[in-house]
């Protein structure tokens, strides 16, 4: 397959938007897959700021961290990412150049505690006033699940009304998948 799947693209947009000695945010950490990730695009001087409520999400994504020599750059809030603001030093605040989420439930975890479309609002509309001008926040958005359909739908109806002079907003997804695959939209700072 040519095309790249929703999960490597949202990787080479936030490629695209980060370089070494920046500063990130991974707004869902979840297992730590991304927070590592970032950890290691930002490089030894850059700065990662990672958020979730589960305790179980910072313990793993911690543990994650450290195995892969990175933790050093990385702090951890267990704590809504609608806190995001208030919790990232305001030495970043505009110099924040990528981020991104990963909506629905904790892999592995309580399938109860989901993401909620009025706290992710929050955070977008904070990541977008705080976020250096280019900076690309990703939103991979699973939906395949009754509170993900309804986070879903309010989060596309937020980032269509977001004004064209304030961002570029781009949808991406597979149209003709079964059983709701997971799609992003991406939100860059003009």
């Amino acid at each position: 397959m040519k095309l790249d799947r929703v999960l490597p693209y949202a990787k080479i947009l936030l490629e695209k938007a980060v370089k070494p000695g920046d500063a990130v945010v991974d707004a869902t950490i979840g297992n730590g897959y991304d927070t590592v990730y970032l950890a290691d695009l930002v490089g030894e001087n850059g700065q990662v700021y990672g958020f979730d409520v589960q305790e179980q999400a910072f313990i793993t994504t911690q543990d994650r961290l450290k195995q892969s020599g990175l933790l050093d750059r990385v702090t951890l809030f267990v704590d809504g990412h609608e806190k995001a603001a208030n919790l990232i030093p305001p030495i970043h605040h505009g110099r924040i150049s990528g981020a991104i989420f990963n909506l629905g439930y904790l892999p592995g975890s309580d399938k109860s505690v989901v993401t909620q479309p009025e706290t992710t609002i929050e955070a977008i509309k904070q990541l977008l006033q705080i976020m250096a001008p280019e900076g690309i926040m990703v939103l991979v958005i699973y939906h395949g699940h009754d509170e993900g359909a309804v986070e879903r739908d309010a989060l596309l109806q937020f980032c269509r009304s977001l004004d064209q002079k304030t961002a570029h907003v781009l949808q991406y997804q597979f149209i003709n998948q079964q059983n709701n695959p997971p799609f992003i939209v991406a939100i860059e700072k003009r």
